[in-house]
């Protein structure tokens, strides 16, 4: 992966979503790495140099011709906390038409190489969502493989948005890498199963089967900015490796606790000292070996890591 980075010419990079949380992190280090960065957001930010929305297209087709841009990463979007703020048609709008023109705009002017940021949250049906309270016998073991059925509109508009990705690929030969993003935000958990006591517990607690960390997020960006030309067309799920195999999905649902154990023995002394729990039941683990297999990256972040800076506390 060094050898990748150190490798990567410089390139004028449009930045989608550059005042938002990962957008904050990935513009610096895309800098230290001697990108020129463009940042187009709605929201102002040191890290936002055009003030705009993706959905609208002739604020996106002068963003790209003004700045020569070579190579787009497109991270913003209108997001699950936003359900409650927005009606469906903001949705479709930003997520979906939003896309569209970013992709049309690069297929026509040219563009390299495009990165678009995606979630793992479209791979949650609302039969996996009831998982643990409807009587599921295993955990689902979640990879690239599985046909999605997203639950609400930011899954259905994020899914769209995938498929436009792969047609444009498809009909124009634009390189296009799209990364599912486990969670790596930095509110507190909304998930009945969060717990009320501690949100860093609970975000401890992720790092099994659903978190990265926000520099984790943007190193897979910068990875996947390396290899779309190669790759063509990919997507991978990006999420800190899990320590489960899909033999132990079935105990997951009935006892997490127990598998946990099995795997980090040390792990419910360092919990007892903080007063932390683990979750009874984990419905899902996200699987990025192919991640690591095609794309060469892997989160530098895991549950041990987690319980190596609990120990050093």
């Amino acid at each position: 992966m060094a050898r990748l980075l150190q490798n990567l010419k410089s390139m004028r990079i449009l930045l989608t979503g550059s005042s938002g949380w990962l957008g904050q992190t990935l513009a610096p280090r895309l800098r230290t790495l001697g990108h020129d960065v463009v940042g187009l957001d709605p929201v102002p930010s040191p890290h936002t140099a055009i003030v705009a929305t993706v959905a609208d297209r002739a604020a996106v087709r002068d963003a790209i011709a003004v700045h020569g841009i070579e190579a787009i990463l497109h991270c913003g979007a209108l997001h699950k906390p936003d359900i409650a703020r927005h009606d469906p048609t903001a949705f479709v709008a930003v997520n979906v038409a939003g896309t569209l023109n970013l992709l049309a705009e690069a297929a026509a002017q040219g563009v390299s190489r495009f990165v678009f940021t995606s979630t793992t949250s479209l791979m949650i049906s609302r039969q996996i969502r009831a998982g643990r309270s409807g009587g599921a016998r295993a955990a689902a073991w979640l990879t690239e493989d599985m046909v999605p059925e997203p639950r609400n509109i930011y899954g259905v508009t994020k899914l769209s948005a995938e498929h436009l990705c792969r047609l444009y690929h498809q009909e124009h030969g634009l390189p296009v890498v799209i990364l599912r993003t486990a969670r790596f935000f930095p509110e507190e958990d909304d998930m009945a199963h969060a717990i009320a006591q501690s949100d860093a517990n609970t975000k401890a607690n992720e790092f099994l089967f659903r978190r990265l960390t926000v520099e984790d997020a943007a190193e897979a960006h910068v990875a996947a900015l390396g290899k779309a030309p190669a790759l063509g067309f990919d997507t991978f799920i990006v999420s800190a490796p899990p320590p489960f195999a899909p033999a132990d999905c079935a105990e997951l649902i009935a006892d997490a606790p127990a598998v946990v154990r099995r795997y980090f023995p040390d792990y419910e002394a360092l919990y007892a000292r903080r007063g932390w729990t683990m979750f009874a039941s984990i419905d899902r683990v996200y699987d990025p070996a192919r991640a690591a297999q095609r794309l060469g990256f892997t989160c530098k972040t895991d549950f041990r890591t987690v319980l190596d800076a609990l120990k050093a506390e």
